[in-house]
């Protein structure tokens, strides 16, 4: 028995067939289109759910039914997801994007699953690594920042299905950098991948005349990304000091979720995390406590990695009927 698991993102649209094992028997992967049209991201869904069934040799109608994990703000009604703040270009603006029916056409069932990315993540963490734990975060630090959760060991949806948008939480009172929401002072306008860039320039600008540290970034091009900010923590001074105040940033923001929900464990994925799991998870680990009035849960990076989402909406898919209100 096969069903099929979708994680939709800024920057990649991925599919699987598997089992309700977890065990993968095809994938497929595309870049999600930037700019575009809501049709076109739906098309490119559906492609790449196509060529999932083509490389596990099945049928799409051979699935019993399929999950998505979506970036987005999911409309859990009418199987949509709205425009996520980390996609689109110049201010593009998107209709709601319609997922859960034109998926259920390609399948030929009812029986499709939709939530947002991080609770999918949750989801995947919480079945393969974490069953035994009834309260987890999965927090993702990667082009976005959020959270899925797991409370008394069943997801925990909010009114709408969008709970979880801690990145949306303000950690900068003087909002001095923009969120891609349109708001200010967010958490994931200052240590989300997208916006790491825009930290370093603040501190470039920040800094006195006389003390600005030494850098070789390149402030002024695109070709300044967070990953090459990492990579020079240590040894250039400005990169330096841009990862150190990310560290202080994730240490409010971290602190915020765990007071909130009070998980027994955090499970951090994201790029931007497990990339650089001694600068972004350590100083969190080592400073955390200071600011938890709850017990310090343990904090450990995602063990199924850039899988989680997919294999929580693999899970789903394979949800008896009588538990989909919790999956």
């Amino acid at each position: 028995m096969y069903a099929v698991g979708v994680d939709l993102g800024a920057t990649n649209a991925r599919a699987v067939v598997g089992c309700d094992d977890g065990a993968i028997v095809g994938r497929a992967r595309a870049e999600t289109p930037q700019g575009p049209t809501a049709d076109a991201i739906t098309r490119a869904v559906l492609d790449v759910v196509r060529e999932a069934c083509r490389d596990a040799s099945i049928e799409p109608s051979a699935a019993v039914g399929a999950g998505i994990g979506s970036m987005g703000a999911i409309d859990r009604v009418k199987g949509t997801v709205g425009l996520s703040s980390n996609l689109g270009r110049d201010g593009a603006s998107l209709d709601p994007i319609p997922l859960v029916d034109p998926l259920a056409n390609v399948l030929e069932t009812a029986s499709v699953v939709l939530h947002n990315d991080t609770l999918a993540g949750a989801i995947g963490e919480h079945h393969h690594t974490h069953p035994d734990v009834d309260s987890l975060v999965y927090l993702t630090i990667s082009s976005g920042i959020g959270a899925g959760v797991i409370s008394d060991g069943s997801p925990f949806l909010g009114a709408d299905g969008n709970a979880g948008e801690v990145g949306h939480m303000t950690i900068d009172a003087a909002g001095r950098l923009p969120c891609g929401c349109g708001a200010t002072g967010h958490w994931e306008a200052y240590c989300s991948g997208n916006s790491i860039p825009a930290l370093a320039r603040l501190l470039a600008a920040d800094a006195d005349a006389d003390a600005k540290p030494e850098t070789a970034l390149p402030l002024e091009s695109d070709e300044l990304t967070a990953a090459r900010i990492f990579e020079r923590a240590g040894t250039d001074p400005l990169a330096t000091r841009v990862v150190d105040r990310i560290a202080e940033l994730n240490v409010l923001g971290m602190g915020n979720v765990i007071n909130a929900y009070s998980p027994a464990v955090v499970s951090v994925g994201g790029a931007v995390a497990l990339n650089n799991p001694s600068l972004v998870l350590q100083p969190i680990r080592e400073r955390i406590d200071s600011q938890l009035v709850v017990q310090t849960p343990e904090i450990v990076c995602s063990t199924l990695g850039e899988e989680a989402v997919i294999q929580g909406a693999l899970r789903c898919a394979f949800a008896d009927e009588s538990d989909k209100t919790d999956v």
